[in-house]
């Protein structure tokens, strides 16, 4: 059951849930970088809950959710493509208390803001790329909490009731949906059958739900004890994978937008160009050779990785 996405439906209610179980995908992350435990607690909730918002659309590309903050966590980032590939990073600069809250992460100065961005796949031009940004706050203060900022953003830019629960730890990040469907949700329940009441209740339920609970019990174990009482109807289970996207071509393109003057300057400098994946780590090396062929082709895709440059 772990590394996997349940979704399932009220037959009663157009109501919606999924209940997600990251373990190899989320130690996968964790294996290509160390983190402070408030900051891989953060990054693991934003890992299940980007898998949960992800299953839900009808989008062939990449979902990105990102926090810039304003605190010692400069960024975080999570990619989920449509296939439930996964891969996150985090920046950060500063000193991590071990008792660091959301706030005391990325909104020190009431600055931090989340975006969710759907970034298409090549191959669907109909398609449109779309981001929503939200504070980090809303009209009683600070957020407090991954859940909380995604139930403002749902809110705000969506317009769906939506709530989320959400935990991580070194070995596993999990999360649960509701989200109430405008309308019936194409759901037509049969006279009589309709529960009204449905939304309150299962929310309730949910809320009985603790951290320690999601983080030892599976998502078979969760629904039983969570709804055993409700009409559930489950789907076809989906899998979810740790995916890093980054390639030597696409560290070229990334050189070659740069331009040859500036990619001259650090080989003058330093002896070569070294690169380093911020997602996964992986170390690319230009030497002097490498760049004259890069610049020798007649042409070369502009591809685009997340990297940074490790100075020595």
């Amino acid at each position: 059951m772990n590394d996997q996405l349940q979704r399932f439906m009220f037959s009663a209610a157009p109501v919606r849930g999924e209940i997600v179980s990251l373990q190899n995908t989320w130690r996968e992350v964790l294996a290509r970088r160390e983190y402070p435990e408030p900051i891989r607690v953060l990054l693991g909730e934003m890992m299940a809950a980007a898998a949960l918002l992800s299953a839900n659309l009808k989008f062939d590309g990449t979902l990105v959710m990102q926090i810039q903050g304003d605190g010692p966590v400069k960024m975080l980032v999570v990619q989920c493509n449509a296939d439930l590939t996964m891969r996150a990073t985090a920046k950060v600069i500063g000193e991590i208390a071990p008792d660091a809250s959301l706030t005391d992460l990325v909104n020190l100065n009431g600055n931090g803001r989340f975006a969710i961005t759907l970034d298409p796949a090549g191959k669907h031009p109909g398609q449109q790329p779309y981001q929503g940004v939200v504070p980090l706050s809303d009209e009683s203060g600070p957020l407090t909490s991954m859940a909380k900022v995604l139930e403002h953003y749902m809110r705000h830019s969506e317009q769906l009731e939506t709530r989320l629960w959400l935990a991580a730890d070194a070995d596993h990040a999990v999360g649960m949906l509701l989200q109430k469907l405008p309308g019936d949700g194409g759901i037509l329940p049969h006279p009589g059958d309709h529960d009204a009441d449905t939304w309150d209740r299962v929310c309730h339920l949910g809320s009985t739900l603790t951290q320690e609970e999601m983080l030892e019990a599976d998502s078979e174990t969760l629904l039983r004890r969570l709804f055993s009482q409700e009409n559930v109807r489950r789907f076809e289970p989906a899998n979810t994978r740790f995916l890093c996207t980054c390639s030597r071509a696409k560290v070229g393109g990334m050189l070659h937008m740069l331009g040859r003057e500036e990619v001259d300057g650090i080989i003058a400098e330093r002896g070569h160009v070294e690169i380093h994946c911020e997602f996964c780590n992986q170390r690319y090396e230009f030497d002097p050779v490498d760049v004259a062929q890069l610049f020798a082709a007649p042409s070369i895709s502009a591809g685009v990785v997340e990297a940074t440059e490790q100075k020595h």
